[in-house]
Order: C-alpha cells, then sequence, then structure tokens
C-alpha cells in the first residue's frame, strides 16, 4: 500500500481547515480539470468514529467548501461531489489510517494472504498499528496489499 501524505494533495493543506473548523475530516480531495469543467472529488468523515454522516451533513460541508475550491482554482466552472467514506470503503492510500484512528479495519497481510481486523490504534508515514485479539500489531504498509472498514 502507497503512504502519500495528505498535504501534498493539491490544494489539501487549504481546505481542510475549514472542513476540520465544521467538526469534520477531509479525508480525500481530488481535483479533475476536463474540457470545459473541473471535477471536484471530496471524502468527509466525522471525527466521532462512532458517528453517522447524512445528507445534511455533506450538504453544509459542500456550501462551504465549494467557494473555497473556486477561488483556489480561479474558477467558477466546476462540479464537486462530496461523500462520505462509506461502511465498504477501501482505504486507497496509508496516510487514511491516521485519519480512522479507533475504528475497526481489515487489512490484507501480504505475509500470511490473508484478511486481518483489528482497531486502529495509531499510524505513521511507515506503518499502522492495529489491535488484534487484544494485542498491539504493526503492520508496515508495504506489507498491506489492501484495507477496508468492517462492516
Amino acid at each position: 500500500m502507497e503512504y502519500l501524505p495528505l498535504d501534498k494533495i493539491p490544494h489539501f493543506s487549504e481546505c481542510e481547515p475549514l472542513v476540520r473548523g465544521m467538526g469534520y475530516v477531509l479525508v480525500d480531495l481530488k481535483i479533475i480539470p476536463q474540457k470545459t469543467v473541473v471535477r471536484i472529488n471530496a471524502v468527509i468523515a466525522c471525527k466521532d468514529a462512532g458517528a453517522s454522516l447524512g445528507v445534511d451533513e455533506c450538504s453544509k460541508v459542500h456550501r462551504a467548501l465549494l467557494p473555497r475550491l473556486q477561488a483556489l482554482l480561479e474558477t467558477d466552472q466546476t462540479y464537486m461531489e462530496l461523500t462520505s467514506p462509506g461502511t465498504d470503503r477501501n482505504i486507497k492510500n496509508a496516510a487514511e489510517f491516521a485519519l480512522f484512528e479507533g475504528r475497526e479495519v481489515r487489512v490484507w497481510d501480504k505475509n500470511v494472504s490473508d484478511w486481518i481486523s483489528g482497531k486502529i490504534l495509531g499510524a505513521d508515514e511507515t506503518s499502522v498499528a492495529l489491535e488484534v485479539e487484544g494485542q498491539e500489531r504493526k503492520f508496515r504498509y508495504e506489507e498491506i496489499a489492501k484495507a477496508k472498514f468492517c462492516d
């Protein structure tokens, strides 16, 4: 699994404080220029692992985040889709582990060729620590083929 620091994602650093100030976590931000419009895909989550995120919360963040991005991109020719991670989200960037501390995840460990489930205890640039069957286990990102939230 690849680790890409979140601050290396274009405009993530400028948008993250706004989303955090509203009580949410910016998980992912993709800006895709197309012929006549700039397509923006953003993913947000609740700070509290047990809280749910609905349409009203997504709409509130969308209304605040879109003008910020339009100013940063210097265009109002945008289309923005803002979603929650969902319960079946694949973790695409190893940097996301730190955002979801306390959540239950499954990682496909290349060393044992099987899924291992556990609660995220912490993460850094090289590995994630999971509580697995009452024990802390560290998984280096290069040992993880894929990861997803537990249902």
